[in-house]
């Protein structure tokens, strides 16, 4: 059964594509299910943003359902690709785009920066790594710039079945692969794995694996 909150995000997003993402969607949505506009803004005080960021984790939150129920399977890399276009499929270009556009603004660039890394996590997490050290944090940072980039060629992709853009993300998951395996060689130099502890041996995974900023479901 959908909460209120659901249900005004369901009705807000009808009114994107005309409005934008922003405080007129959200009050027409609102009009539509005849909500009042000061319950609308207790649900997203943040007005678009607050309605970029629900629908973007609720993707989020179907593709965590989808790694836990399918675990795709073939090489790391694969598994990884795999997981970044079933989480394409999940939304409207036009929402994203939309959505974009609001977090792109100064006020919302450090919602966008966690939304990017929110999937990153739901896609490393879902796949089982198991880091507890740097690596946790690198590896999520190289994901979100693969993620981000990869949904800016994806909008303004025009070939069939946006194949243009799975060739893209082929070509950065290969660059993140390069950049891990390039650091697993280098703990093997003599002396490498010392200087890393020395350097960034304080450095561990958050308990509840929820940086930059707390994981959200609503």
């Amino acid at each position: 059964m959908q909460t209120d909150r659901e249900t005004l995000l369901n009705a807000a997003l009808d009114h994107v594509p005309f409005e934008g993402m922003n405080d007129r969607a959200l009050l027409a949505g609102a009009a539509d299910i005849e909500m009042p506009e000061s319950l609308a803004h207790v649900h997203f005080p943040q007005g678009g943003a607050g309605l970029a960021a629900a629908y973007h984790r609720r993707a989020d939150a179907e593709l965590r359902e989808w790694l836990t129920v399918t675990r795709p399977e073939g090489r790391f890399r694969d598994r990884i690709t795999a997981a970044v276009w079933h989480r394409l499929s999940l939304v409207q270009p036009e929402l994203v785009r939309a959505g974009a556009a609001t977090l792109a603004l100064p006020g919302n660039a450090a919602l966008g920066a966690r939304l990017l890394w929110e999937t990153a996590d739901v896609i490393w997490s879902g796949l089982g790594d198991n880091s507890e050290d740097a690596n946790w944090y690198s590896k999520r940072a190289t994901l979100s710039a693969v993620i981000g980039t990869t949904v800016l060629f994806w909008l303004g992709d025009d070939s069939d079945h946006h194949m243009k853009t799975r060739d893209f993300l082929d070509r950065r998951i290969d660059g993140v692969m390069r950049f891990e395996k390039a650091k697993a060689s280098l703990r093997k130099v003599p002396g490498a794995v010392a200087f890393g502890d020395l350097a960034f041996g304080w450095i561990r995974a958050p308990r509840r694996r929820n940086l930059p900023g707390k994981m959200q479901t609503r």
